[in-house]
This record gives C-alpha cells, structure tokens and sequence, in this order.
C-alpha cells in the first residue's frame, strides 16, 4: 500500500483543519458551564433556592417604614430594568417559587417577606434567562454597583426608594439564608437571580447572585 502524500497543498490544508478541529474541541470544554440550559431542561433552571419555611418568615423589625402595599413595578435604571411584579409563594419542598420561565416574564415579590419600603428585608427574584428566549428580566442584576439606585412602585401609588449597598454570588449549597432574609432594623431589599457556571447535568446554575440595598430616607 502506497502511503505517500502526492499533493503537498492537500497536505498542509488537512493538517490546518486538524488543528482547527482540536482547538474547536478545547474551547468547547473550556466553555461548557456557560452555555445556556438544552430544551429539554429548561424547567430546572431555578432549581432548589433556599427560603424561609412558612413557620419562620422573615421577621418585620419595629422600625420606621412605609405601610405594607405590594410592589406593582421595578425600575433599575442602570441595568435597564423596567418590569411589572407579581406576587409569589414558596413551594411543597419550601424553596423559592418564581414567575414562569420566559425571558417575558415579570419579577416576583416573595409575598411572605415584607413589602419594599416596610421595615425588613423585602424578597424580589426574577430569571436570569431561558434556554428557549435568552436573556430575562434579571440577565444584568450582577452588573450592579454599590450606589446605584433601585425603585419600587408599590400599589399604593407610594414609591420606595434603594440604594444598593452589596452584590454578592453564593453556591446554591452555600446560600446564607440569615443574610439573605434575616431581619433589618429599616427597610431594606433583596434581589435574586441565578448565576455562575451551568450545570448542563442537572439543568441549572450553580449559584445565586443576591443584591443587597437598603432604603433611601
């Protein structure tokens, strides 16, 4: 059997390809955690995020605040974030329920936690994306800065009003949950999203991104 290359340019194009084939390969290793969620799991992407169990809900401090009135609207100028809020509960397994998984859909306001503007850390979470429609309404919530400002239309027709003070990514089997939803003395916000690596396996993000804000006076 004859083995010697005859075309020399044929040659050196199929070793090109060769290399080009390994790097494809490599950086879709490299890249794998950042790929969005297959169809078909789609559904687990806000897998399991810890909340309070209805028997201990966040507490609602003494301190000076606006009456309770559920949050209608979410502006975040910075992030461009301008989304309607819709209330929501906790699952059977007391996790974290959210809106439906749409890159349409609107925020969710934990309905257990106090409303922006009382005493208390208020509880927002929105999607990050969807496999199907991509970015959602919380896609650039890790972008925030210290400073930037946060505002809530409550159905009252009062406003609250934040500013951020922390944005912080924890492992969902790390999440702090004293922090996250324990009490504060004066009003105070909590926003969450999924975030960090992908786990293609199980269909979700490995961890949270939680923004901390505290009420401006």
């Amino acid at each position: 059997m004859d083995l010697r290359i005859r075309n020399p340019r044929a040659a050196a194009f199929s070793l090109v390809l060769a290399v080009l084939g390994g790097t494809v390969l490599v950086l879709g290793l490299l890249t794998d955690d950042a790929l969005p969620p297959p169809p078909q799991t789609e559904a687990l992407a806000w897998e399991n995020v810890p909340a309070p169990s209805p028997s201990a809900k966040p507490a609602r401090s003494a301190g000076k605040g606006l009456r309770r009135s559920a949050p209608a609207r979410l502006e975040i100028s910075a992030i461009g974030v301008s989304t309607p809020v819709t209330a929501i509960g906790l699952r059977r397994d007391g996790t974290l329920d959210v809106p439906p998984l749409r890159s349409d859909a609107p925020a969710g306001w934990y309905q257990g936690s106090p409303t922006p503007g009382e005493p208390g850390p208020a509880i927002i979470v929105g999607h990050v994306d969807t496999a199907r429609d991509g970015p959602a309404v919380f896609f650039r919530l890790r972008e925030l800065t210290a400073g930037d400002v946060v505002v809530v239309l409550r159905s009252d027709r009062t406003t609250a009003r934040f500013t951020v003070t922390k944005v912080a990514s924890y492992l969902k089997k790390a999440f702090p949950g004293d922090e996250v939803y324990g009490p504060t003395p004066t009003p105070s916000l909590r926003l969450i999203t999924c975030g960090g690596s992908f786990d293609r396996a199980r269909g979700s993000y490995r961890s949270n991104i939680v923004v901390f804000a505290r009420a401006i006076p």
